[in-house]
């Protein structure tokens, strides 16, 4: 990666996904491969994005942990709340970061050191220097992309407000990649 240790590529439009290495081939893998989620920041607020996309995506089969030392020990999600990425109960599979981009070389050196398999940073966050350390280390890299979002492109469930319609349908859902 090149530039300043936090510069996006000249190209960069928010949400693009137009960062190296990162393709919709690698995310959707993450998506399948992994069912365990570590959610940093994971807020217990019904309106922050991070409870709403926890919902998603527990509602569809993955494990999630609420990792967010403002709410440690309490219940968000039927999950108990942990300090750090240290204290999440069996093996790290993906690191969803749901922080500013300040915080995100902490939380991505700790999951490299406890063995996570991937980081996923949010919508608007992008962090280059610690996506070249967590790839370097064999972690798989996905960043300014919403988990909730990119499972829902793959599986039907998205419309123009992000969320499922309810509406049933026998046309196969139309898959494109943005340019």
């Amino acid at each position: 990666m090149t530039g300043l240790p936090n510069t996006p590529p000249p190209d960069y439009r928010p949400g693009s996904g137009q960062f190296p290495g990162q393709d919709m081939a690698q995310i959707l893998g993450v998506l399948q491969r992994y069912r365990r989620i570590a959610m940093v920041g994971l807020s217990s607020n019904t309106n922050r994005p991070s409870y709403f996309a926890a919902t998603y995506l527990r509602d569809y089969g993955y494990e999630i942990t609420p990792v967010n030392p403002a709410y440690e020990g309490q219940k968000i999600l039927g999950g108990t709340c942990v300090a750090s990425l240290k204290d999440v109960p069996g093996p790290l599979e993906v690191v969803d970061i749901f922080r500013k981009p300040a915080d995100v070389p902490v939380v991505v050196d700790q999951a490299i050191e406890l063995g996570a398999k991937a980081i996923w940073l949010q919508l608007g966050i992008y962090h280059l220097e610690a996506a070249a350390r967590a790839s370097e280390a064999g972690l798989e890299v996905v960043m300014d992309r919403c988990m909730k979002i990119e499972h829902a492109r793959f599986h039907g469930g998205l419309n123009f407000a992000g969320i499922r319609t309810g509406i049933i349908s026998s046309r196969k859902p139309r898959m494109t990649l943005r340019p």
